[in-house]
């Protein structure tokens, strides 16, 4: 390399300087030699394409993307929650089974009592009471009076539909007009 700083007489002998100018002849400084490099054959430069080749691919490849380790993390949470899901099926499932034979066996009772309501209830102790205590009889055959009438029962009703209030509006003007003709 080139010394730090130094001092550069103007003397008669112009062989120090560059061309005649202030700056140093290149003979000064020590530069290294530079050769060219002689080229390389071709099976060498194919070697060297495959080496640099490798060496550009190791210095490529990535660990493990951040994305994949994302992706490997939600699947095994969604692993652990379909593992949860399936356990609180099974406890319900275990449940549903328990509450349906005590609904069986409940119905089953209620039956039983419903027979042994209807085996308490005696219609003639019924009647004694009616008769007895109540001072009820049964009507004769001349107090029973049929009522025939012509006119056929009917009913209607009116009831909240869920159409809109224009629509109703409609059909209370129609109705107005039909109770006028």
């Amino acid at each position: 390399m080139a010394e730090a700083a130094r001092v550069l007489d103007y003397d008669s002998d112009y062989s120090k300087y560059f061309y005649g100018s202030a700056a140093p002849a290149r003979e000064i400084f020590d530069e290294p030699e530079t050769r060219p490099e002689e080229i390389p054959l071709p099976q060498e430069r194919t070697l060297q394409r495959q080496k640099a080749r490798a060496a550009a691919v190791a210095q490529r490849v990535p660990g493990i993307s951040l994305f994949a380790i994302l992706g490997s993390l939600t699947a095994a949470v969604l692993m652990i929650f379909v593992m949860l899901a399936q356990i609180s099926y099974n406890e319900v499932a275990a449940e549903t089974v328990k509450l349906n034979a005590q609904l069986q066996e409940l119905t089953e009772q209620q039956k039983k009592l419903e027979i042994a309501y209807e085996n308490v209830i005696d219609m003639k102790e019924i009647e004694r009471y009616a008769r007895d205590v109540l001072g009820m009889s049964k009507p004769e055959a001349d107090q029973i009076a049929i009522i025939h009438s012509t006119p056929i029962d009917r009913a209607e009703v009116i009831g909240a539909s869920d159409e809109s209030s224009l629509n109703g509006f409609g059909e209370f003007i129609s109705s107005l007009l039909k109770y006028f003709k």
